[in-house]
């Protein structure tokens, strides 16, 4: 018995810690350090979350915002709304970008429906070139 209920902690252990990885988010299109030209797609992923508009504060949810040379956003800071700062709080996944010629850092960073940033973990930067 005492076998049995290691095995059963242990398992629980592996699911648990799991699941604090399973949430992500990542670029579909562009690939890091791709060169494209503007006006570009940008479509974005996210993992163990649910995309729901802005407004929609139910747990295990957000929205996409794409910044644009921009600091990353710290867990629970709200995301400024501006040229740098896109919010997508319709549940959008996906864009199209038009930026002059240069080198860039986008990154994606998902946050809740009051646009509060889940931090690190679900932010994502590349660096793509505009010819």
């Amino acid at each position: 018995m005492k076998l049995h209920s290691l095995l059963f902690t242990g398992a629980l252990l592996i699911l648990s810690s799991h699941s604090a990885f399973a949430q992500s988010v990542d670029f579909v299109e562009p690939k890091n350090g791709a060169t494209v030209t503007s006006p570009f797609k940008v479509v974005f992923a996210v993992t163990g979350m649910t995309v729901q508009p802005a407004g929609d504060m139910t747990a295990n949810t957000g929205h996409h915002h794409l910044l644009i040379n921009a600091e990353n956003i710290p867990s629970g800071a709200v995301i400024p709304a501006d040229e740098k700062h896109i919010h997508f709080g319709k549940g959008q996944t996906e864009t199209v970008v038009n930026l002059p010629p240069g080198k860039y850092k986008l990154t994606m960073q998902f946050a809740n429906g009051a646009h509060q940033s889940y931090g690190s973990q679900l932010s994502k930067s590349i660096d793509v070139v505009v010819k």
